[in-house]
């Protein structure tokens, strides 16, 4: 009998015949079973009552495939429901597509498909279709992942840049770069007094009970790569404001920011995984924050800034911590690459 430990993929496992049937129902179907995806038919048939749906869809390279707080299950899986929820939606399924390549620990894909499988359990989503190739040894960096997702409009949420005004307030509900400095840190093989852990989560209980309960929200957006500096030049490019966002307000774990300036690089244009910004309007911040405080996802939450009017281009403004103002640019690439 085959030691599973010593278990990997072949290229055959692609070929559709017998080892992917064996795949698909030894390794994969067990972590992410339900009763639509059991039907194994070409695409999911859904009963969903909404007239209005999202829609999304991402892939993930992210390198290393396991770090200190999730895997690249875990970060799919998060990442597709997170696009879902600061659109104003409740997921309700997901797709997974996995390109696989020769020589992968089965036990490792396993271990991968146990996170997907746990997210969507924890989310009451259901993985309903899917897909698996397998490629040759150096063609995939051993595994990427495909998710789309589908969810169901929140009633009376109506979210955009164009409804953004100045005075309205800017909050974020945690600590900025903990994700792409964990990424960095790992591959570096760089040690710290306190480990670095991804802020890697789904965020779609939190933004729910935000959109069902407060009116005056009306703008969310993750920053995941760019982190906030990108997301803030968004928010100002399309809306015509400027923002300005105060050093002292904006949380930062101690470990991260020293790790960023060790190496470097600014924590505003940091990747984030379980972090969102919205935007309110000032009545609406305080109990933003409340319902946000209650949260294991937003008890750092913080008003870090505010919109306002814009005298030429519009631009970011940081408020520094001695009282000095900087631009934050729009940052030029991704500062760190396949950190998701």
């Amino acid at each position: 009998m085959a030691n599973k430990e010593n278990e990997k993929i072949l290229l055959a496992h692609g070929g559709g015949g017998q080892l992917t049937e064996e795949l698909l129902r030894n390794h994969i179907f067990p972590k992410i079973q339900n009763k639509t995806l059991s039907k194994l038919g070409d695409s999911a048939e859904l009963t969903v009552p909404s007239n209005e749906l999202c829609f999304t869809t991402d892939s993930y390279v992210v390198k290393p495939l396991f770090f200190n707080g999730g895997d690249i299950g875990k970060l799919a899986a998060c990442g597709t429901i997170n696009d879902l929820s600061v659109a104003g939606a409740k997921p309700v399924a997901l797709s997974l597509a996995l390109i696989i390549e020769d020589g992968f620990e089965i036990n490792l894909l396993e271990k991968i498909l146990e996170s997907i499988g746990q997210i969507a359990r924890e989310n009451n989503v259901d993985i309903v279709t899917g897909d698996t190739k397998t490629v040759e040894r150096g063609a995939a960096d051993k595994i990427f992942i495909n998710t789309a997702g589908i969810g169901v409009k929140i009633p009376n949420t109506n979210l955009g840049i164009d409804k953004i005004e100045a005075g309205d307030k800017i909050i974020i509900n945690g600590t900025v770069g903990d994700h792409g400095m964990t990424i960095i840190s790992q591959r570096e093989g760089i040690k710290f007094d306190s480990p670095l852990k991804s802020d890697c989560a789904a965020l779609t209980d939190l933004t729910c009970k935000l959109l069902e309960n407060v009116n005056g929200i009306k703008f969310m957006r993750d920053p995941t790569r760019g982190g906030l500096a990108a997301t803030l030049n968004e928010i100002a490019k399309s809306s015509g404001l400027s923002v300005k966002i105060k050093e002292n307000d904006i949380p930062v774990d101690k470990t991260v920011q020293a790790a960023a300036g060790m190496l470097g690089f600014d924590v505003l244009a940091i990747a984030n995984e379980g972090k969102f910004i919205t935007v309110v309007s000032p009545d609406s911040a305080d109990e933003v924050l409340n319902i946000s405080r209650k949260h294991p996802l937003g008890k750092e939450a913080m008003i870090i800034g505010e919109v306002v009017t814009s005298s030429n281009v519009p631009v970011v403004e940081l408020v520094t911590r001695i009282g000095g103002k900087r631009i934050v640019q729009m940052p030029y690439g991704r500062e760190l690459p396949r950190i998701c």
